[in-house]
Order: structure tokens, then sequence, then C-alpha cells
């Protein structure tokens, strides 16, 4: 694993076209991407999915290339705002769609909440361990008028967290992503034996 770049698939939860969701997304992708990760990113305002039909969605043209991304990432970072406590109906949605796929591997969450988002957080989390995944453990909170100033990154404290973030996601991703490929290989009794083809 540490031959190859990480895979990182950045996922925006935000239908705004200028949410301070994506503003972090865009820091933090760029930082991964200088780090040398190959990055992915999926934006839920540009690309809108179909609310998941369990009867329907597997055999839709969309779903095909969406789950060779999501398949390939070797850890992700989950951006939403935070809407009533919750996370949005754009990521819900989008997570609704798999879950093996997720198993072994890591999620980095990032809300953008005047409350701090800690519910939002934690319900990232649940839904991820849920799918048998890791999860960082902490998040990187956004607070608009703390953080930012005409659409960038303003906040020192913030942006010392989110290169903390990216570093710690690098650090334990390619861990994670080695001892993944190393259980789905492998004959030894484990949570992702099932996962073995």
């Amino acid at each position: 694993m540490t031959d190859s770049p990480l895979n990182v698939l950045v996922v925006c939860g935000s239908n705004s076209a200028s949410s301070s969701t994506k503003v972090a997304l865009a820091e933090i992708a760029g930082q991964l991407q200088q780090a040398g990760c190959a990055v992915d990113v999926l934006d839920l305002h540009d690309t809108q999915l179909p609310i998941l039909n369990p009867e329907s969605s597997w055999g839709a043209d969309y779903y095909g290339p969406l789950k060779a991304r999501v398949a390939k990432a070797d850890a992700f970072v989950l951006g939403t705002p935070d809407y009533h406590g919750s996370i949005s109906g754009a990521i819900k949605n989008f997570l609704d769609h798999f879950w093996k796929e997720f198993a072994g591997k890591l999620f980095a969450t990032v809300v953008a909440s005047h409350e701090k988002g800690l519910t939002v957080h934690d319900q990232l989390r649940t839904i991820a361990r849920q799918c048998y995944a890791w999860t960082m453990p902490y998040g990187l909170s956004l607070d608009e008028k703390a953080d930012l100033k005409d659409g960038r990154i303003a906040g020192e404290v913030f942006a010392q967290r989110l290169t903390m973030l990216v570093r710690d996601l690098q650090v334990y991703g390619r861990l994670l992503a080695g001892q993944r490929a190393a259980d789905l290989a492998g004959t030894e009794p484990g949570f992702l034996a099932r996962h073995r083809k």
C-alpha cells in the first residue's frame, strides 16, 4: 500500500452551489492532492442522485459508475451541513446506496454548523460503524461566520485542525488500507472475511 497513492473520495453533501461545506472540502482535497493522494470529489449538488429505490436503483444507469468510484476509495471525507441537528438528505441518500463497499475503510467527517455539529458527526460515525467502517476519533466543524471570509478559510484554529485532519487521514488511511488488503487476501477469521472473493 505504501507504494501506491491513497485513494480518497471526498463527498460534498450540500445542495447549495456556494456552500461553506464545499469550501472546506475543496481545501481538504487540495491538500490531499498536494500530499500525493489520488482524490476524487463527488459533489452532490452537481451530481444529484435519485432517491434510493431498492427495487430499481442497483440496475439503474447511474449506479455502476458510482459504485466503481466508491469501491476504488481507500478512505472517505464526508461533508454535510447541519440541518436541524442531522445530516443532509443528499448525503444520507448517497450513504444509503452502499454498505459492503465501505467495510474496513476510514471515514473522516466535516460538518458546517453554527452549533458545532456534534450530533451530526455522531450520526455519520454511527452509519460508518453499521457498515463495518472505521472513523476518525474527531471531526472537523466549520462555523461560516468565524472560519470563512469572502469564500475562503480565515479561521486560524480551523485551518490548523483541517491540516491535522489531512495528515491523520493519510496516516491512518494507509494503515487501514494495507490491513484491509491483507485481510481480504488472507484466510484468518475477521470481520472482513465475509467480503473475500
